[in-house]
């Protein structure tokens, strides 16, 4: 038999979780259609001998919403193995909208997700109005596949207009209009909601998120659009209201999530967990709630990082340490050359350091809560502040910490890392974990990923463009927790690639991808697992209007291939544009 594509000679993991076996993968119509000791030629053939085989990875939480109806590469998740990505998390998108509506959705987008305005105004072609005709516009041809989830910022917006945001009670009537729009979207092929209930969550213009504090009423009755479909998820993202002194503040929100998954009709749900160093001990109550959740006979799941969830700062990037103060503000509109050799100058350091952080320059609008939070504990939060290095190491000790660095070479904090942003003429990173890492390694993060109700996500691909490249999590897990770590228990390789496919597809409802079985999707990944690897993050100019974001190179990916279809080769793109959006429901039914 003539095939299209034929791997041969590789050891299977075929995201069921069990041992690894050798055999051959045959690819026709972008379709697996036999595995084994294939016989037959192939128009192109692949030889895996010493190489894993696995199913594409999946990943259930992006913000490419604005990327995708202007960029076809979908990186940098393609360049880590992923196949399938989700969109719409955390309750932030761009449809449905009205003309009238576009800059409030990017100034949204912008402050949530740090994705540059300018970037977003130039690319957005707002070619639609309704959440289906989104859709249409965005399905065109990409290297992978994505999927959309309906929104509940742009939603609350379309509906409720500038009382979106000033107004926590919907109307009757707004509730019935957003939930016929949900409805609508779901029927499209949209696959679930998301919404966002975040107070750190803000607009660029420091409002809150117009959904963030959405009634109950008002949840459930958006939840309600699931009634008898056979499709859809639930999303959110929920700091439990930490901001109040009020010891039933948790559980009264939480009861509120349930609530909200009920009127779903019992859709599953996910929920972020992190550790957060102002509530270190809030994730062991959210697991105990979503467990007690199950008990219940609720599908609830935790969404899990594999790393310390944090940011890079740098002289390239949104945020670093010297943003606010009078001289740095005087010279930041200057190329990243010109104001290196300022800096360089030691009168210029030594004025710089003996001032404080004022107001940001342009709109008025305060330093964002993080360099706040830098400045006022800086001596503390530099003890997990790193460089991480040419083979970027995110699990260190307080002993690498920049932190021991200046005690080691006797000067201040702020005047270490000063010099150290000024390495690598301008160029260098300090990665700062804000979350997951308040114990200064990862045995919160070990327990978070072993738990029976854990869904691998929170990467955020395509959002905090300036701060944050956690779309390379799927390299990471591969690299580190499989093979490299030291300080801890590792998790053995057909878990690792069973959390990054199969169980989000099973999740999600993705039942033609996740696995390696024949009948299914050749969404497929060639692994050289031995020598796979992650480069330092780098920062490039290439989203519209000349904004910048940080991209991260992998190493070790032999083939990409997204039905059949190879788009990664020997870590770089092959120009294959096979992804399409997945639509689930009927639409994917009558589309299949």
């Amino acid at each position: 038999m003539a095939f299209d594509l034929l791997i041969k000679n590789g050891t299977i993991y075929d995201g069921n979780g069990g041992e690894a076996y050798k055999a051959d993968i045959a690819v026709k119509d972008g379709i697996i259609a036999e595995i084994g000791d294939v016989s037959g030629n192939a128009a192109k053939e692949i030889d895996a001998s010493g190489h894993i085989v696995t199913p594409g990875f999946i990943d259930i939480h992006t913000h490419y919403d604005g990327q995708v109806s202007w960029d076809a590469n979908f990186e940098p998740s393609v360049n880590h193995g992923v196949t399938t990505a989700v969109m719409g998390s955390c309750g932030v998108g761009f449809a449905p909208v009205l003309e009238t509506d576009h800059e409030k959705l990017v100034r949204l987008m912008e402050g949530v997700e740090d994705i540059p305005g300018t970037a977003l105004f130039e690319g957005l072609t707002w070619e639609w109005e309704s959440f289906p005709e989104y859709m249409n516009a965005i399905d065109f041809p990409h290297t992978i596949d994505f999927a959309a989830q309906v929104v509940h910022d742009p939603l609350r917006v379309y509906v409720m207009g500038d009382r979106a945001v000033f107004d926590q009670n919907a109307t009757d009537e707004d509730i019935s209009r957003m939930r016929d729009l949900t409805r609508e979207a779901l029927e499209a092929g949209a696959v679930g909601f998301s919404t966002g209930r975040s107070d750190v969550h803000r607009s660029a213009d420091g409002q809150w998120t117009p959904a963030s504090e959405a009634s109950a009423k008002e949840l459930m009755g958006i939840a309600s659009a699931f009634d008898g479909l056979d499709h859809g998820v639930l999303q959110a993202v929920n700091d439990f209201d930490l901001e109040r002194e009020d010891a039933g503040a948790f559980d009264r929100e939480f009861d509120l999530l349930e609530e909200f998954v009920d009127a779903s009709g019992g859709r599953p749900f996910s929920i972020s967990l992190m550790q957060r160093d102002f509530a270190p001990q809030q994730w062991h109550q959210i697991i105990d709630r979503v467990e007690k959740a199950n008990d219940k006979g609720m599908n609830m799941r935790m969404q899990v990082a594999p790393r310390g969830i944090g940011v890079i700062l740098g002289l390239q990037c949104t945020f670093h340490p010297f943003i606010g103060f009078p001289s740095y503000k005087k010279i930041s509109h200057l190329s990243l050359e010109e104001r290196v050799t300022i800096m360089r100058d030691p009168e210029f350091k030594a004025q710089l350091l003996t001032e404080k952080s004022e107001k940001m320059a342009g709109d008025g609008t305060p330093i964002p809560p993080l360099t706040d939070t830098l400045l006022a504990q800086i001596e503390l939060i530099a003890c997990k502040m790193f460089l991480l290095g040419e083979n970027p190491d995110y699990e260190q000790s307080i002993e690498n910490s920049i932190y021991k660095m200046a005690h080691n070479d006797g000067v201040p904090v702020l005047s270490k890392i000063y010099d150290l942003l000024l390495q690598n003429d301008g160029r260098e990173f300090i990665y700062f974990p804000i979350y997951n890492y308040t114990d200064l390694n990862y045995k919160a993060v070990h327990q978070m990923m072993s738990h029976p109700k854990a869904l691998l996500g929170l990467t955020d691909g395509g959002a905090h463009v300036g701060t944050v490249c956690d779309a390379s999590f799927p390299t990471y897990l591969l690299c580190h927790w499989t093979r490299d770590r030291q300080q801890g228990p590792q998790i053995e390789l057909p878990r690792a690639i069973q959390m990054l496919t199969a169980d989000v597809a099973d999740y999600a409802g993705f039942n033609d991808r996740g696995r390696l079985e024949v009948g299914r999707k050749a969404n497929i990944n060639v692994i050289d697992h031995a020598n796979i690897r992650l480069y330092p993050p780098k920062m490039v100019q290439d989203l519209p209007a000349g904004g910048q974001r940080l991209l991260q190179d992998a190493e070790g990916y032999k083939a990409t291939i997204v039905a059949g279809e190879v788009v990664v080769e020997n870590d770089q793109l092959t120009g294959a544009l096979p992804g399409r959006l997945v639509r689930l429901g009927n639409k994917g039914k009558q589309a299949a």
